[in-house]
């Protein structure tokens, strides 16, 4: 057998070693016996071999011909079969545990097993157990806890197999489990991009962590003696940066499980960071459900649910949890603060975001919270919105007449909370540039109020007002009515809903008529027709999209054609109206198309699936009764209303002709408007420009 060793090495010196060097490190090597277990004929094998050394180096010819060797390439040393478990002993304590492991590993494989019961198979098995531990230290000096804990598994099986010293193989499994820790962390601090080693991490720490009874340590286990619950939290707090958000997430879910509120406490507080850091708002309400479940001794929740409550826009209860704190120190200090209660509250949530929240994640780094890109976020909004809409929409048929349909934007509804709360704020005091109220005051809507000291001494825009809103109350009972399905069951709900509108009107007319002059009246009378109605006879089959007469805006020379047009997305922040003209011709082209029967209509990328079902809807009733419509229109002027990064609205004027004709060719009927006054209300989400709603006849 051949060694990676040579003489230098095998008896412990330099090659520069002198003669006397040479025969002092001999004789220590004698002297210094192993005393591990080893059987006496193989520790008489290996002093011969020493012995032989020594006598080559120190003689002069020996050595330059041995020297000579080296120089031209030989490496290693030759030993015979009786000679070869001595120089394996001599290898393993030049420093080279790892190859004697190796080696020893390989020669009790069979066929080389020796036989058994014989002293060569007795000192290869402790040799085998000696360097493997040994080469399991080594590896862990170099920080490769990962390779030292296979040297000791594949120790562990070989002494399992040779079914040998018992007491060196429970040092072995107590040396493995000690370094299970450092094993969990190789393996996690490794490139992400190497999921096998990172998977395998996870499951040895959840292992470990519910060996050991949860991250409370509940359960008395093999890893008390050497990891305590002091040392266990040291460890884990070196080991969570090493994980990502996600997985995290993932883990204290499942330790939750299984019964460990300090794992609850982290899934929520994980959650939080997942939440606001990606812009995802219902992940706050996963963690406010698990914190509010929680019983863990010594937590005051209630501030940590007010920030949530802040970062979803309800105000008035993030006051109420941090009212309700048990923390006389907090309530002193909100009680005290020299500002607003509620810049005292968003300067708690920010620190506690930077601080306790968003630290301690391998895909986080986020050094520095601010709230306003928080509110200012499109998706956030729109989140919040829907969640308003959908606390509004109890309504049952017995009290329709009592209802009030309510359609607050997300951002008009935080502007009057946070003006109410924020007062004369200085906004200079807030730790985020801007503050708070300066942002909510952007985001303010204005077209839908109402004030009255505007319209005062102005009928003409006080009676347009009153005809918009009518529009809308049509618009949106026509809608719930729709929803509800109620015009199908009850006839009399639509007498009902025709008495509103009227009765609406009249009141309008009957305030202008006791409140203004007669020539003011006449002048809203004048007015009044702002819709009139012809009929446009000999209509085209295909609609045509020509050039406004009293529009600025630049457009193509050609006409364009129903079946040329492509459908894209509006991604720009700030559309031009030529963008959303063109949107909206789209829009009235395929609407046409579709309610002729000509063709489907695909337009999810423009429109919002809400409009679309009632479309879809229309062409259903339609096909029911037996008809179709056909419709031309175009575009004669278009205004933009109002725009906010959100949501923004045009006022359009349309020559609109509708004509109504039976499958069988049978003309019906024929409508016609020019001009046809509708609101266009579009939303930004999913990064493009949608249309969401519209209201016509205004």
């Amino acid at each position: 057998m051949e060694l990676p060793l040579d003489h230098f090495r095998l008896i412990g010196v330099s090659p520069s070693a002198t003669s006397e060097e040479i025969l002092r490190a001999f004789q220590l090597r004698l002297d210094k016996t192993p005393d591990e277990g080893f059987t006496y004929e193989v520790l008489t094998k290996r002093s011969e071999l020493l012995r032989l050394t020594a006598d080559l180096l120190t003689d002069p010819e020996s050595r330059r011909e041995y020297e000579n060797l080296l120089l031209n390439g030989s490496s290693g040393l030759e030993f015979s079969s009786d000679r070869e478990v001595a120089g394996l002993i001599l290898l393993w304590e030049s420093g080279c545990p790892k190859e004697s492991f190796k080696i020893t590993r390989k020669a009790l494989q069979p066929p080389q097993t020796p036989a058994l019961g014989s002293s060569r198979e007795s000192d290869l098995t402790l040799l085998a157990a000696l360097t493997a531990r040994d080469s399991a230290i080594k590896e862990q000096q170099l920080r490769s806890y990962s390779n030292a804990a296979d040297f000791l598994q594949e120790g562990i099986q070989l002494l399992q197999r040779m079914g040998k010293l018992g007491e060196k193989r429970k040092e072995l499994e107590e040396d493995l489990v000690a370094l299970l820790p450092y094993r969990i962390l190789d393996l996690l601090s490794r490139d992400l991009n190497d999921q096998e080693s990172h998977k395998k991490g996870l499951n040895m720490l959840e292992n470990l962590i519910i060996k050991r009874g949860g991250l409370e340590g509940n359960n008395t286990s093999e890893y008390e003696d050497y990891l305590n619950q002091h040392e266990f939290e040291a460890f884990f707090k070196q080991i969570k940066p090493y994980l990502t958000v996600q997985e995290q997430i993932d883990l204290f879910l499942e330790l939750q499980k299984r019964g460990s509120l300090e794992a609850g406490f982290l899934a929520f507080l994980s959650l939080t960071a997942i939440g606001f850091s990606r812009r995802k708002p219902e992940k706050l309400f996963e963690a406010r459900r698990i914190v509010k479940k929680l019983n863990l001794s010594g937590l005051d929740s209630m501030p940590l649910v007010g920030c949530l409550d802040l970062l979803l826009a309800d105000i008035d209860a993030a006051s109420a949890r941090f009212s309700s704190s048990s923390d006389e120190k907090l309530r002193d200090w909100l009680n005290n603060y020299p500002g607003n209660n509620l810049e005292a509250i968003c300067i708690f949530c920010k620190n506690w975001l930077e601080n306790d929240v968003l630290v301690g994640y391998r895909d986080i780094d986020l050094k520095e919270v601010d709230l306003d890109s928080w509110f200012e976020d499109r998706e956030i909004q729109e989140f919040i919105e829907k969640l308003e809409k959908k606390s509004n929409k109890i309504i049952t048929k017995s009290n329709l007449q009592d209802q009030n349909i309510q359609k607050e934007s997300l951002t008009k509804k935080i502007s009057e909370d946070f003006d109410t709360k924020l007062g004369n704020l200085n906004e200079r005091s807030l730790p985020w540039p801007g503050g708070i109220k300066k942002e909510y005051q952007k985001l303010d809507l204005d077209e839908d109020k109402f004030n009255e000291e505007i319209f005062k001494n102005k009928p003409i825009e006080f009676y347009k007002y009153l005809i918009e809103k009518i529009a809308e109350i049509k618009f949106t009972f026509g809608e719930f009515l729709k929803d509800r399905e109620i015009i199908s069951q009850s006839p009399y709900v639509i007498y009902l809903y025709a008495f509103l509108i009227l009765f609406t009107f009249g009141l309008g007319i009957g305030f202008l008529r006791n409140n203004f002059k007669k020539s003011t009246l006449d002048e809203v009378s004048a007015n009044k027709s702002l819709v009139s109605v012809e009929k446009i006879k000999n209509a085209p089959e295909k609609v045509i999209i020509q050039e406004p007469l009293n529009e600025s805006i630049s457009i193509t020379d050609k006409p364009l054609v129903i079946n040329s047009f492509k459908v894209e997305e509006l991604t720009k922040t700030s559309p031009s109206l030529e963008e959303i003209r063109n949107l909206i011709n789209i829009w009235l082209l395929s609407k046409s198309n579709y309610l002729a029967g000509k063709s489907e209509i695909n337009l999810s990328k423009i429109v919002k699936s809400g409009l679309l079902d009632r479309t879809k809807e229309e062409r259903q009733n339609d096909i029911k009764k037996g008809i179709y419509k056909e419709i031309n229109s175009q575009i004669r002027k278009i205004d933009l209303e109002s725009q906010t990064p959100s949501r923004l609205v045009v006022l359009v004027e349309l020559d609109y002709l509708e004509r109504i004709i039976k499958n069988s060719g049978e003309f019906v009927n024929e409508t016609s408007f020019s001009p046809l006054k509708v609101k266009y209300i579009f939303g930004f989400s999913n990064k493009s420009w949608k249309l969401v709603d519209f209201v016509s006849g205004l």
